[in-house]
């Protein structure tokens, strides 16, 4: 007998009261309801919870929090007066001593059940250098209301914006400037037409904003930028990428890393790394975990503008960077020629095709990968048959790292150690760093 009539008849049910036993990659907590899991968000061990079916499987159900009928034990109120309905933090109702106890556990069951790696090479979490107010790059998303222009966060799995005055994770000079704006466009004709306002800082203090706008008051826009008197680098973009215009100030930012400093830059609406503090932390993890030297020729995978490429470049004989944005590759030669570091040749690529090409592999004596969330699976089986002698994984999800191990160890690599570090408190995210070594 199918189980489908008794799967959609849970669908938007109201479950009988559950007691969360621990808590999942992805950051729920996990219950059982009739033999099957559930997984309930923004729950905390311990929490007598009430539950509402959003999703119904065959060996588990994904529900909505409706309300703590009992707290656990660990339980703390949310700094946030949105935290749990805004989909930026998860985990706000947790210490920070028990969200980094939980992301060392969680990271160490990745890896150890997924891929057999030995928690002896597992080491402990690095703390973030700040729990609040670190986020310096962040995609506000913005709706008009007959009561006026809100700035917030998405709602999870919706289109819902909620309205958010000042994120406690935020960059105290974006909240400011998120708040200047939005006194700015409240009213305007501008309003129905701006969907999103992405917001960066950098290392030296300097605030950007790129409104996305969808309107036809684009010379009105323009002008209102240009008389706000906003302290920030001003940029407008017009629907893709490529009609990004800057209105006041060119929109150019710098990050500071490793020791003597350097000072990289890259561009409003660019990727970098959005807990400066951590970034620094990651790049020193990066270049002590392996034994840099003079002689060896590196191949960085994802390496974006050069953030990891110069830290490493000054420790070996040369550097190949491949990355796909031609735009982030052009801020990488310009970041060579301005900090005079020439060790370095930048390709816009995209991974796949440079380890499938004809590529001298046996030319590199390391591989640093550094990809996005999604992970390098298309890449790590070339990789694994190339034979490259060492390699270093910079991950910002356990599960896809996992994932990509996996073939990696089947073809002949073991796992040195791993350094999880958290880049991001108050959620379930957790970066690390892997060194692996080819078997001989």
């Amino acid at each position: 007998m199918s189980l489908e009539p008794h799967l959609s008849r849970l669908e938007h049910q109201i479950l009988p009261p559950l007691t969360v036993e621990t808590l999942v990659n992805g950051g729920s907590g996990l219950a059982r309801f009739e033999g099957r899991v559930v997984f309930i968000p923004h729950s905390c061990v311990g929490d007598l919870v009430r539950a509402k079916v959003v999703r119904s499987k065959k060996n588990y159900l994904e529900t909505e929090l409706l309300e703590v009928l009992q707290p656990g034990p660990g339980r703390q109120v949310p700094d946030c007066p949105v935290a749990g309905e805004c989909g930026g933090c998860q985990w706000q109702h947790l210490s920070y001593a028990d969200q980094l106890q939980w992301k060392q556990q969680l990271f160490i069951e990745t890896l150890s059940y997924q891929c057999g790696v030995a928690t002896t090479a597992i080491k402990p979490i690095i703390p973030s250098v700040h729990q609040w107010h670190y986020r310096s790059r962040v995609q506000i998303k913005c709706f008009n209301r007959d009561d006026g222009f809100i700035t917030g966060f998405y709602r999870p799995r919706s289109r819902y914006v909620v309205a958010v005055t000042q994120c406690p994770i935020m960059d105290q000079r974006l909240n400011h400037l998120v708040a200047d704006l939005r006194a700015l466009f409240n009213g305007s004709v501008f309003a129905d037409h701006i969907p999103q306002i992405d917001l960066a800082v950098d290392d030296a203090g300097k605030c950007a904003a790129i409104i996305h706008y969808l309107g036809a008051q684009r010379v009105a826009l323009k002008e209102s930028l240009r008389h706000s008197g906003l302290d920030a680098d001003l940029l407008v973009q017009f629907g893709s990428k490529k009609s990004l215009q800057a209105i006041c100030g060119d929109g150019r930012l710098e990050i500071h890393v490793d020791t003597p400093l350097l000072t990289l830059n890259y561009s409003a609406g660019s990727f970098a790394q959005i807990n400066l503090q951590q970034n620094k932390v990651l790049i020193n993890i990066l270049t002590s975990i392996f034994p840099w030297n003079r002689d060896q020729q590196v191949l960085e995978l994802y390496c974006g503008m050069g953030n990891l490429s110069f830290p490493l470049a000054r420790r070996v004989k040369h550097l190949v960077g491949i990355e796909e944005s031609v735009q982030s590759i052009r801020m990488a030669q310009s970041n060579s020629h301005q900090c005079a570091i020439t060790n370095l040749t930048f390709s816009a690529a995209a991974a796949e095709e440079v380890v499938k090409s004809n590529i001298d592999h046996h030319h590199f004596d390391v591989v640093v990968l550094d990809p996005p969330r999604t992970g390098a699976y298309s890449v790590v089986k070339s990789l694994a048959a190339a034979g490259i002698p060492n390699m270093l994984y910079v991950s910002c999800d356990p599960q896809t790292l996992a994932r990509d191990l996996r073939p990696l160890i089947h073809g002949g690599y073991q796992i040195v150690s791993s350094q999880p570090l958290d880049m991001f408190p108050q959620t379930y995210h957790c970066e690390s760093v892997t060194f692996l070594q080819k078997l001989s």
